[in-house]
């Protein structure tokens, strides 16, 4: 193959290359703007707020939750905020999208990577109640259960090897926790939840929702909150938990 020939092929490569990045750059950008538009869409059917920059009040709120302090340049944007109502109560809600930049590696491997997610947080009805946390069990618990760092059990071996469960009071785990409650995270889990400081969470920490993913989880909060029993919620009204 002559220098030319060689020099042809490159150039033509070059251009492929291009052609496809700025393929890819277009459509990225058409799916971010039908993103928005479903983004507007929804918080219109809510009768919510949407802020598109970045909200900087966003850290000192929620800090309670660790995945809200992952790595630094952190920002909170696409933020929608409104009221809806939770077990016969209108709750303040926020969801939205959130980043933040991790660096790893040094020297000539350093490497700034930036990850992005979805949340959906409910500052439920009750001041008082307990932390805690639901999510899909790991290897790494499992080996934790052997040194005797257990997380609560429950009477369903089933629930129990599936999911990690911990909170400050394991009797509100367990009223809160019903055998409806385990059959409807067995059926329908998506996202680890966690409740911190009167505020409840849902997010992978990873992966970005669609309007009809954040209107899912929406739904979905209402029905876990509807499966906790009425004499907890009353006694959670009382700050008796």
């Amino acid at each position: 193959m002559d220098d030319a020939l060689k020099i042809l092929l490159m150039v033509v490569g070059g251009l492929v290359e291009l052609g496809l990045l700025i393929w890819a750059l277009v459509i990225g950008a058409r799916e971010a703007r039908k993103r928005r538009e479903g983004l507007v869409a929804l918080t219109g059917e809510l009768g919510w707020s949407l802020r598109l920059e970045n909200d900087p009040t966003h850290d000192d709120r929620y800090a309670q939750f660790g995945v809200f302090r992952r790595g630094d340049t952190r920002r909170a944007y696409n933020t929608m905020e409104g009221t809806y109502e939770i077990c016969g109560a209108a709750c303040d809600c926020r969801m939205g999208d959130f980043k933040y930049t991790q660096t790893t590696g040094s020297g000539k491997n350093r490497r700034r990577t930036t990850h992005h997610f979805s949340y959906l947080i409910v500052h439920t009805p009750w001041a008082t109640v307990p932390t805690l946390t639901i999510r899909k069990e790991h290897l790494f618990d499992k080996m934790a259960g052997a040194l005797g760092f257990d997380d609560i059990d429950f009477e369903s071996s089933e629930f129990s090897k599936k999911f990690f469960v911990k909170s400050s009071n394991k009797r509100f785990a367990y009223d809160a926790i019903t055998p409806a409650m385990m059959e409807f995270l067995l059926e329908h889990y998506g996202d680890p939840v966690h409740i911190e400081l009167g505020c409840f969470l849902i997010t992978s920490g990873s992966g970005k929702w669609d309007a009809g993913g954040f209107r899912r989880r929406l739904a979905w909060a209402e029905k876990f909150f509807g499966l906790w029993p009425e004499h907890l919620r009353n006694a959670l009204g009382r700050g008796e938990v």
